[in-house]
């Protein structure tokens, strides 16, 4: 099975993501936190990004969310085209645009999205992996 692995960054567990742009444009790398603690299976929500991203990457707008916990509010809703190159990923998902993603990140990878992989550390304490 294909497997991608990143290494910790500043303690927290990451992936890296590509995000498409308009026909022409150079795909967009993105580094977001894996947390399963950020959303829920029926939520609906994948990933969250800077609302800059998700614009400059063509997303199809959708229904606002209502976040609560770390962000708190309603949030515009995207549809995104996101890759993970190692993995031969390459679908559309469902993102929250955020007017400031957490510092020194470009975003979260939720729950929902995490879960279409099977993750984790493939015991190496000091990297993080998704896995077809």
């Amino acid at each position: 099975m294909p497997r991608a692995v990143w290494p910790v960054s500043r303690g927290r567990p990451i992936i890296e993501v590509v995000l498409s742009v308009a026909p022409g444009g150079r795909p967009v790398p993105r580094q977001l936190i894996a947390d399963t603690g950020a959303g829920t299976l029926p939520s609906g929500i994948e990933l969250l990004l800077d609302e800059q991203d998700c614009l400059t990457c063509g997303g199809t707008p959708m229904q606002p969310i209502v976040l609560g916990g770390a962000y708190v509010g309603s949030y515009p809703t995207y549809a995104i085209q996101v890759g993970i190159p190692a993995l031969a990923f390459n679908q559309p998902v469902i993102v929250v645009g955020l007017p400031t993603p957490p510092t020194g990140f470009d975003g979260i990878a939720c729950f929902r999205f995490l879960n279409r992989f099977i993750y984790g550390n493939f015991g190496k304490s000091t990297e993080f992996g998704l896995e077809l």
